[in-house]
């Protein structure tokens, strides 16, 4: 998985369905999620998922509204289509990003 930051965010959205994971180092449920999307991403090679660090990238979290981590937001062509908060489970993240293609 690739992390951005507020420089290369735009760049990293701006075609395709991508996956962006707000998170912090910190938080023990972002840890988890990282885990599910890392074998995610190796049993769905087509989905592209990104990482954003909140406390690194403060106006990132701030412009989509990020209060609780770990989010998950799904941009569509450079659009924010989706958004949820909390741990899923891989077949509820997977499910939950292809609605959206």
């Amino acid at each position: 998985m690739k992390h951005v930051n507020q420089d290369t965010f735009e760049q990293e959205t701006k075609s395709g369905l991508i996956a962006v994971d707000f998170f912090a180092t910190w938080c023990g449920p972002c840890r988890m999620m990282s885990d599910i999307l890392h074998d995610v991403e190796e049993s769905n090679p087509q989905l592209n998922i990104i990482k954003v660090d909140v406390d690194e990238n403060p106006n990132l979290a701030r412009k989509f509204g990020i209060m609780s981590i770990p989010t998950i937001v799904v941009m569509k062509d450079g659009e924010m289509v989706g958004k949820r908060v909390g741990l899923m489970q891989a077949d509820e993240f997977v499910e939950f990003v292809k609605s959206y293609e």
